[in-house]
């Protein structure tokens, strides 16, 4: 640790003096406010890296004229995941209070990219700070990103990421390492191989393609004796879902595997209990629910992979006070690791 550091923690005066600069201009780019060249700015943020300023939050907060204002955009609809996010956002928003946070949670229609759009579009800055956002990839989403972010909202996405917009910070597990995971499990379930089906909530998720690809790329180099049949989309709902795993049961006597890279797990479990050949099919799914609590248990489901929806909020709302409060560089927060869940160690 440097001199400072080892003495007291680093305060603005610190960083102007390290940067050669005012305090009004440290106080610029802290808060992101125009005015600095860019030239300047970098040497502000490095000499905070140097001397490892750290902001007083709790200090930024009480030097506001208002409180800050947080929106979560969540999808509706029967994704149990998302209901549980939802959940979770609810349980912190009395306690945020104290801290001059309030916290509002909108639902919207689920894979609708429009609604999506129009609830950015509509957020104004003057009551809104940061928005927490699960999207998808359709350019009328990245456009109302970028937009709102121009107008001064802190965009966070959630679960989902938007790389190449104006987003601010992603929260969520490596989707790429998950689709890795569940391949590497599922290519161990069968050592000689077989029909393994793929179903995705939506290829319009960053998420969903993600997964897809990591457990694509691990098959193909690890155990290329799998084949997979699809992926077919079932938009994360349980009757969709229910129907596409009935109909490939049906249509592939064969069948050696099934992974559900989505949600609408508990009309995957009805439709494998309902056929008689739960247990038969190696299953892996994604988040750990009631449904798929269930499907552990009865042994329709052999893994379940699980991204902690409540530490994943927590962390969203760190890093949100973080964006509001000005932070002009990279917000750092805790890894979302991935949970993997057989029905010896649910908790």
């Amino acid at each position: 640790m440097n001199e400072i550091g080892l003495r007291r923690r680093a305060t603005v005066h610190d960083v102007a003096r390290a940067a050669g600069v005012s305090l009004a201009t440290v106080d610029r780019v802290l808060n992101g406010r125009p005015g600095v060249r860019a030239a300047t700015a970098e040497r502000v943020e490095a000499a905070i890296a140097e001397i490892g300023f750290q902001r007083d939050l709790g200090a930024s907060l009480l030097a506001r004229a208002r409180d800050l204002r947080l929106v979560f955009v969540i999808p509706g609809g029967t994704n149990e995941f998302m209901a549980s996010l939802a959940d979770a956002i609810e349980r912190r928003s009395g306690p945020a209070l104290a801290d001059r946070m309030h916290i509002e949670t909108r639902r919207i229609r689920a894979l609708d990219a429009d609604a999506l759009a129009e609830s950015l579009d509509a957020l104004d800055a003057r009551q809104c700070d940061c928005a927490i956002i699960v999207a998808s990839q359709e350019p009328s989403v990245q456009a109302a990103v970028d937009s709102a972010t121009r107008r001064g909202i802190a965009i966070m996405t959630l679960v989902s990421d938007l790389p190449g917009t104006l987003r601010r910070h992603f929260i969520g597990i490596d989707n790429v390492a998950a689709g890795r995971t569940a391949a590497s499990l599922m290519g161990r379930f069968l050592p000689q191989g077989g029909k393994v089906a793929v179903i995705a909530g939506s290829l319009h998720l960053r998420d969903h393609s993600d997964r897809l690809a990591g457990f694509r790329t691990t098959l193909e180099a690890d155990f290329p004796a799998v084949e997979i049949i699809g992926p077919i989309e079932g938009h994360d709902e349980r009757s969709e879902t229910e129907a596409i795993v009935a109909d490939l049961l049906a249509r592939h006597g064969d069948l050696a595997g099934l992974y559900n890279l989505g949600a609408g797990n508990a009309g995957l479990v009805v439709a494998l209990e309902g056929s008689r050949r739960a247990g038969a099919i190696r299953v892996i799914a994604h988040e750990l629910t009631d449904s798929t609590r269930r499907g552990l248990k009865s042994g329709a489901i052999d893994v379940v992979l699980d991204q902690n929806p409540d530490g994943e909020i927590r962390e969203a709302i760190a890093a949100a006070r973080s964006l509001a409060l000005g932070s002009n560089g990279s917000v750092t927060t805790d890894p979302i690791e991935i949970g993997i869940f057989l029905r010896d160690n649910l908790r």
